[in-house]
């Protein structure tokens, strides 16, 4: 138990907050704002944060669900999690100027998902049904396409050619759910084929291989993030099922202290999402609380970038860290 006196110790994991994929989302939507003016119309929101949402908002952005909210030949930006051929249609039919912020690892996915298709494959796609990534991917081949999202689904399954299918993930899943249900498709389906690469993306592994790390030297692990964000749900699920208490927070103001009573080490992370500044956020308010000894644990190295769309690049600001 902590005393009064007792120093208190705040672990903050790196990796952690933006993935090379939100930072181009970002970007993208910063610099078509500076190129167009605004407004710049985002179709659903760029990332799941809603900090980095409304500081765009206040920026000029406009945030929509439907390529009818936005008027003829404006600038539309794709959010990062991708859409659905039927969206793209709808943009072109309006003649906007689209500018595609789709992750490139959620691309990677759509072409999976375009070449079983094309191989005449029914696809079992993992993840949750209406998360946004979900129903881009699902929109490349929708009568192909069937959604789980646990190993009760799987077992639910009624395929009519069992020795035709395929499956593929969202990136942002937990690796152990995943697993899991994968095994059991293959168990079900032996004939089953997967991608030839995994579709959890490298960001999402990485932040909760640091949480592994970090859950066994600490008693509480706060993930900064909000509460649509996928990846950063995942993150609190690994830690609980790692026998660790864990929270889901959008800011520092969400910090309740009845949390830190009996805690003298915590871990701090955030989702593929959620930017430093709210990280810093949380460490001053946690100082306040009495940890005051801060560490930066570097666990995993990241150096990936990815690279703007071609008319955005001529504007394009220095690398970020």
């Amino acid at each position: 138990m902590a005393t009064q006196t007792e120093t208190k110790t705040l672990l903050r994991v790196r990796p952690r907050g933006f993935c090379a994929g939100v930072v181009r989302a970002v970007d993208i939507v910063e610099l078509a704002l500076e190129a167009y003016g605004a407004p710049v119309y985002v179709h659903h929101e760029i990332v799941h944060n809603t900090y980095v949402v409304e500081q765009l908002r206040r920026r000029g952005a406009i945030f929509v669900e439907t390529i009818e909210e936005v008027p003829s030949n404006s600038v539309l930006v794709f959010s990062a999690h991708g859409v659905p051929p039927t969206v793209r249609q709808e943009a072109k039919d309006r003649s906007l100027r689209v500018i595609d912020a789709t992750c490139p690892l959620v691309t990677k996915v759509h072409l999976e998902a375009l070449k079983f298709a094309r191989e005449k494959r029914t696809i079992i796609l993992i993840g949750h049904k209406d998360h946004q990534e979900i129903v881009g991917t699902s929109g490349e081949a929708p009568d192909r396409t069937l959604v789980v999202d646990s190993i009760a689904a799987v077992d639910a399954l009624d395929v009519e050619e069992p020795d035709k299918l395929a499956f593929l993930t969202q990136t942002t899943l937990s690796l152990y759910d995943t697993q899991e249900i994968v095994a059991r498709l293959r168990q079900r389906f032996p004939k089953i084929i997967g991608p030839a690469s995994d579709d959890i993306c490298y960001a999402t592994q990485n932040r909760q291989e640091a949480v592994e790390q970090v859950a066994k030297d600490v008693d509480l692990i706060l993930v900064v993030g909000s509460q649509n964000s996928s990846n950063s749900n995942r993150l609190v699920e690994l830690a609980q099922r790692l026998n660790r208490k864990a929270k889901l927070i959008d800011s520092a103001n969400d910090i309740d202290p009845k949390w830190l009573e009996g805690v003298s080490r915590i871990g701090l992370t955030a989702g593929a999402s959620a930017p430093e500044v709210l990280v810093e956020q949380v460490s001053e308010r946690l100082a306040n609380f009495g940890f005051t000894d801060q560490r930066d644990l570097d666990l995993i190295r990241e150096d990936v970038r990815f690279t703007l769309p071609p008319e955005l690049q001529s504007i394009a600001p220095a690398p970020r860290r």
